[in-house]
């Protein structure tokens, strides 16, 4: 088994076990040092894996997240208002995207995780660097929208139906 291998199993098997890993146990797993390990472990940290060392051994750091698409409608007045509302209640507008007679579907990424965000994306919508996307497609847009788990984007579509945003769709 080269380096490149065992690391790739060392993920596997760190990311698969419902309890943190030790280095000696993996040292004895890969028949190497536990020195190995700890080298393994920063390059396998370097390559992006978050990796946290505990005192009972290595677990993986993995982002919980949900998404959903959601097809929307509303003015050029109400694009601050939705993109607040998501935001505010824990989701992040990831992508816009339209589904044009013609060209097909044509998406942008947004990666609206802020009020911040919102306002500097409202700034350039009105400074006249563009327009936006929903308006070549009598308003109907999409939205993916991130959230930390399922409830929010319950919540988050809760709201969009009671402002009259969310364009019920046909099951």
């Amino acid at each position: 088994m080269t380096g490149s291998d065992r690391r790739a199993d060392m993920v596997r098997q760190i990311r698969q076990s419902g309890v943190p890993l030790s280095g000696t146990k993996l040292a004895a797993m890969y028949h190497v040092s536990r020195q190995v390990i700890v080298q393994d472990i920063a390059l396998i940290r370097a390559a992006g894996y978050d990796i946290i060392s505990t005192n009972r051994g290595y677990i993986l750091n993995t982002v919980k997240s949900a998404s959903r698409v959601y097809k929307v409608q509303h003015t050029d007045d109400q694009i601050e208002d939705e993109l607040c509302m998501i935001v505010d209640f824990g989701g992040i507008v990831k992508k816009v995207m339209v589904n044009h007679r013609v060209y097909g579907q044509i998406e942008a990424e947004m990666n609206i995780d802020s009020r911040r965000k919102v306002s500097e994306f409202m700034e350039d919508i009105r400074n006249g660097k563009s327009s936006p996307l929903k308006n070549i497609t009598s308003n109907y847009h999409y939205h993916t929208v991130s959230a930390d788990r399922e409830e929010t984007l319950d919540l988050i579509e809760d709201m969009l139906r009671k402002k009259g945003y969310l364009v019920e769709t046909e099951q």
